[in-house]
């Protein structure tokens, strides 16, 4: 299943090394960044978290709250998380369920055969829980600047959407 611009987001309530559980429901009101990776300590894995950590200020910035997402247990999670200093939580999701809700879990190629597994997808989640924009499969080389980009010119958008009524008001005012 592809989700599409504009769909409702699937939710989910998974278990975070944030010490609790994170649920789609409690980020309502938050630009949502989701990243779905296959395994932790694994070589692109690893540089996709590290290039999330490298660029969270400037994500926080953009105003978004960043959460990657694989299969890995907490404990895992807690390992890979300490060892490179991420600064966001990592969502374990054991029996892949919203990966699949995602379209971020199916069948892929490695080393030139099929398999079936997560799929590296990114997903940012607008504050009204709608899916703005989707990345899948990923390429780790310059991902997390794309990102950076979409959120940047949304961003953009949004504020001068929000200024537009009162510069008209403001000039009409003063005829």
């Amino acid at each position: 299943m592809k989700l599409e611009i504009g769909a409702k987001a699937p939710a989910f309530r998974l278990a975070s090394t944030d010490g609790r559980e994170v649920a789609l429901e409690d980020l309502a009101g938050k630009t949502v960044v989701l990243y779905f990776y296959p395994k932790d300590q694994t070589p692109g894995c690893t540089r996709e978290a590290c290039d999330f950590r490298d660029s969270f200020s400037r994500l926080g910035k953009s105003g978004a709250v960043v959460y990657g997402v694989s299969k890995d247990s907490l404990g895992s999670h807690e390992r890979f998380r300490e060892k490179y200093e991420l600064p966001f939580g990592l969502l374990s999701d054991p029996d892949n369920a919203a990966a699949r809700a995602y379209g971020a879990y199916g069948e892929k190629v490695m080393y030139g055969k099929p398999v079936t597994g997560t799929i590296r997808s990114t997903f940012v989640i607008d504050p009204k829980g709608r899916v703005a924009r989707v990345w899948s499969p990923v390429k780790v080389e310059g991902h997390v600047d794309e990102v950076l980009a979409f959120l940047q010119a949304k961003r953009s958008t949004t504020r001068k959407a929000v200024r537009a009524p009162a510069g008209n008001g403001a000039r009409q005012a003063r005829r």
